[in-house]
């Protein structure tokens, strides 16, 4: 009887480790299913919308249903897959209403239009992504302007050139990885957005293809950019109006006219700019190098700038404040002027093509706070002129010998007209 009462117990001991490994191993094949079910709910791919990805066909109709789609879906994923190119019009990525935590990834090639019929009578933008709570485009896609026909000066197309790609009252934007080229005008702007973060992304576009600028900020906080190659037409990097607390960083930039802060107060506006730096930065074969150009007659200020560690080569201008700024054939003199202050050169070193520095400061508003440290500029080889520094009502210290020498050019302490400061409107 006790020999039963084992073999009884042995094989009900069996049955019960089987079934429970059955049980196991089908809880967790459903436990995969049911991740595999829940990726998939939050990944919305432009190909399950209709979109052909050959070039050729319209596919704005698919990249906008799977944007609603993923507008919907917190946490949820926009797919660009890699291997198809999307021939999209001009569209809208917008809130307020998406929830937040969107991924717009971008893996394969997004082309605009030529034919000045998508176009219709001019844009501002192309692809807009405006109002959105972090949101972030990643991947190792391309964005193309197919810019050539708005360079040559088709007079079929709109004479207003969109930008390529635009965020507009964002907060926590992240663009990574990305490139943008032969853009239409600028390559990537932020306006009016808040945390921001840009890294190993390119902009590519030939020296001569006209305001093709390769990132514009304006009315935006909080901007890291690095780790990126930047090549256009324009400024590498556009500093406007409204922006404070940007860092620049490990940036190689050219062609291109350099990083600039500006220009700022044309047409009499107020423009307020500061906390900005400027670091490691690699600037070759560009018109200025690290530059604030104002127009006369603004009013507000650009305070609190550092540009630190520049390499330049072959460079026109490596160092330039021009409070004088005209992209008209002719200006009228003014006395109110955006005021330039505490303006920091740190370790800029390398060879230029026409002139080391040049300080064209307002007669009313001098530019005041400059100072100067291990700057060793020399003329390129290639260069056929070798100008010295020029310096007008320009303020500040030089903390260590300069080549060339700035010391007969730069004015040594405060203007005595900087009670004007005060005058002004406050930033």
């Amino acid at each position: 009887m006790k020999g039963i009462k084992l073999i009884i117990a042995i094989v009900f001991s069996l049955w019960s480790s089987s079934t429970f490994e059955s049980c196991i191993a089908a809880t967790r094949g459903n436990y995969h299913w049911r991740k595999l079910k829940a990726a998939s709910a939050t990944n919305f791919n432009v190909l399950d919308y209709g979109a052909k990805g050959d070039g050729h066909a319209d596919d704005t109709k698919a990249f906008q249903g799977a944007w609603a789609a993923a507008c919907k879906t917190e946490g949820s994923t926009m797919v660009v897959p890699s291997g198809y190119v999307f021939l999209v019009k001009i569209i809208s990525f917008s809130g307020p209403n998406c929830v937040p935590n969107i991924v717009f990834q971008l893996d394969g090639k997004i082309i605009a239009p030529t034919s000045p019929s998508a176009w219709g009578s001019g844009t501002l933008q192309w692809l807009e992504f405006t109002k959105l709570s972090k949101i972030a485009i990643k991947g190792k896609g391309v964005i193309d302007g197919q810019g050539s026909v708005w360079w040559s000066g088709n007079g079929k197309l709109p004479g207003t050139k969109p930008t390529a790609l635009r965020f507009y009252g964002s907060n926590g934007v992240t663009v990574t990885g990305i490139t943008i080229q032969n853009s239409q005008q600028t390559h990537l702007k932020f306006d009016s957005c808040t945390n921001v973060q840009v890294f190993d992304i390119k902009t590519s576009s030939p020296g001569d293809s006209p305001n093709t600028d390769g990132i514009h900020l304006q009315n935006s906080q909080e901007v890291v950019i690095y780790s990126s190659t930047l090549a256009c037409g324009d400024d590498c990097i556009s500093i406007q109006t409204g922006c404070s607390n940007v860092l620049v960083h490990n940036i190689n930039c050219g062609p291109g006219h350099g990083i600039g802060i500006g220009s700022l107060g044309r047409e009499n506006t107020k423009a307020c700019v500061r906390n900005v730096t400027v670091r490691d930065i690699t600037i070759q074969n560009t018109l200025t190098g690290v530059r604030i150009k104002t127009w006369q007659g603004g009013s507000g200020s650009v305070q609190n700038v550092l540009f630190s560690n520049i390499q330049v080569t072959d460079v026109k201008t490596p160092i330039m404040i021009d409070q004088y700024y005209c992209d008209k054939s002719k200006c009228r003199n003014q006395t109110s002027a955006v005021a330039v202050s505490g303006i920091h050169y740190v370790n800029v070193k390398g060879t230029y093509t026409w002139e080391p520095v040049y300080f064209a400061c307002s007669d009313s508003l001098p530019c005041s706070g400059i100072t100067m440290d291990t700057i060793e500029l020399k003329a390129s080889q290639e260069s056929k002129n070798s100008n010295v520094p020029f310096c007008w009502a320009a303020y500040g210290e030089i903390k260590t010998k300069t080549v060339p020498p700035v010391d007969n050019c730069l004015e040594r302490g405060n203007p005595r007209s900087t009670g004007i400061i005060s005058k002004i409107d406050s930033c």
